[in-house]
């Protein structure tokens, strides 16, 4: 069965699945992927898990022995080969183009390299940065490891990359993706064109329990328990969510924490250092009195964050969409009155910039490019151009207005097959190698290379004739195409171009003579 048959068959079983539990609203939105997988499960609420094989092709699917594991922790995905330089090996997830999306990647590491410490790794998104992977005090701790973000759809396809880097030489690997569809109000004053979001911390003030998520958050955020040094309370708030632009749980409410006896209020929170930089936070608080309503100012680390916060019983949340921290992080609360202070939970993200994309036709090139040609380095996975520390072997890229490829030298690769006619749509390219292949087939029409300034497909299997087109680009500077198995009439336009270095001989079977180049 084909790659995109079974997608089609998973996404069917996605939709009537879906469709047969629709009545039970809230539902999520998106996809759940259990990476390794051999086929569809239920997850937690009767939604289903995915097996990941119809959106990778790379990587190898492995399973866990060890007792007590979740399902989705008892499998995964590890990609070896990748201890030769940077390479990222990507999940390709069909998303709607302009939606939000909540990212999570889960890693359960499992001593599936052995003895040792889990590898460092990094996540990146289409051509974007996220962040690295380091499971390993959560592995020690028998824990596994997720990473949360929020991201734009920029197209039909979002890429999620796990990547090698120079942190170690073991194999990446990841356990499940999740992809899930936000509401439009949610996270909505952050301008996700330019920036995305990643989860630093979301507690749940005045909890002890397990993770709140998923039936009681509608997206599956997890909520962390968070006690500190204030007096909990507890009470069983009426609070219209729905009113609240960020749609936050209505059991966030229940729990709260407050002075004990003071007007001064003082958390540390979140609960580690963080580096210095820009971040995304947002405050949740409700009165848990009867009909009443309580007022105090916020600060962070000593600045104000909100004067004169009124919280009444309807509950309310408060942010901001670019805030510095640095290190270990104040909240306070200070009231000139009684009723005390009173916090019910908070979100921290960073915030960092989105990278760029290469040009749509560019991709859609080199993606039928790939199709054509066997034994395609293994990092051509992602982007093509981004991140640059990423970029594909044999790939050049511009970093003007548009990413565009403008050289692709896959010379000395040991590759097989043809080139396809789409490669005239990287229509930027200066410099164009195939030398030393075994490449075969027609060489074709590249008229649409107007910047081309070399051609060398030497030392391959290329038959037919010479293509009339190529005394089309005014710009070629270099032409080299001995021994290949070439036939025909040499243009003789090529011979008197000025100024092209022209090797057509030895190894071809021309019906007239080439000049000596």
């Amino acid at each position: 069965m084909s790659s995109c048959s079974l997608f089609f068959l998973l996404l069917f079983f996605f939709i009537s699945h879906f469709s047969s539990i629709q009545s039970q609203t809230p539902r999520i939105r998106g996809l759940l992927v259990d990476c390794g997988a051999a086929g569809p499960s239920e997850a937690a609420g009767g939604l289903p898990w995915l097996p990941d094989y119809a959106f990778i092709a790379t990587g190898i699917p492995r399973n866990l022995s060890l007792p007590g594991l979740l399902p989705t922790l008892s499998t995964l995905r590890s990609f070896p080969g990748a201890s030769h330089g940077r390479c990222k090996f990507c999940y390709t997830v069909p998303v709607f183009r302009g939606s939000r999306y909540l990212v999570r990647t889960t890693y359960f590491y499992g001593g599936i390299n052995g003895p040792g410490d889990p590898p460092v790794f990094d996540q990146i998104v289409d051509g974007t940065f996220w962040t690295v992977v380091n499971t390993t005090a959560d592995y020690g701790a028998g824990a596994a490891s997720s990473y949360e973000g929020v991201f734009l759809a920029r197209g039909a396809k979002m890429k999620v990359c796990v990547a090698r880097n120079e942190y170690t030489d073991s194999d990446p690997f990841i356990s499940s993706l999740e992809m899930i569809i936000l509401e439009d109000s949610v996270y909505n004053s952050t301008d996700f064109t330019q920036n995305a979001l990643g989860l630093i911390v979301r507690s749940r003030f005045g909890y002890d329990g397990p993770i709140m998520r998923y039936p009681d958050d509608r997206f599956d955020r997890y909520w962390q328990p968070f006690i500190g040094d204030g007096q909990v309370m507890r009470n069983v708030l009426n609070v219209s969510v729905s009113d609240l632009w960020n749609l936050p749980p209505e059991n966030i409410f229940s729990t709260a924490l407050t002075s004990d006896g003071s007007n001064n209020m003082e958390l540390q929170w979140p609960p580690m250092s963080l580096p210095s930089s820009r971040y995304y936070v947002a405050l949740y608080f409700a009165d848990m009195s009867n009909g009443n309503s309580r007022t105090f100012d916020v600060f962070i680390n000593g600045y104000i964050f909100y004067h004169n916060l009124e919280v009444t019983s309807s509950g309310l949340v408060v942010f901001a969409n670019n805030w510095n921290l640095s290190g270990l992080t104040r909240i306070s609360l200070r009231s000139e009155s009684v009723p005390h202070p009173i916090i019910s939970g908070g979100e921290v993200f960073g915030i960092f910039s989105l990278g760029r994309i290469t040009t749509t036709r560019d991709v859609i090139a080199l993606e039928s490019l790939k199709k054509s040609i066997s034994n395609i380095p293994l990092d051509w996975d992602g982007d093509p151009c981004l991140p640059h520390e990423y970029s594909w072997t044999g790939i050049t890229c511009s970093n003007g207005s548009q990413i565009r490829v403008v050289s692709l030298n896959m010379s000395n690769m040991g590759l097989s097959g043809t080139l396809p006619p789409t490669i005239a749509n990287l229509t930027a390219l200066t410099d164009l190698s195939f030398a030393s292949n075994n490449i075969s087939g027609l060489i074709p029409d590249l008229k649409r290379l107007r910047r081309l300034e070399r051609l060398h497909l030497q030392d391959n299997q290329f038959d037919g004739n010479i293509p009339s087109s190529l005394v089309n680009l005014t710009s070629l500077r270099e032409l080299f195409l001995e021994n290949n198995n070439l036939t025909g009439q040499i243009p003789s336009s090529l011979i008197k171009q000025p100024g092209l270095k022209l090797r057509l001989s030895p190894g071809n079977n021309f019906t007239s003579a080439p000049a000596v180049g």
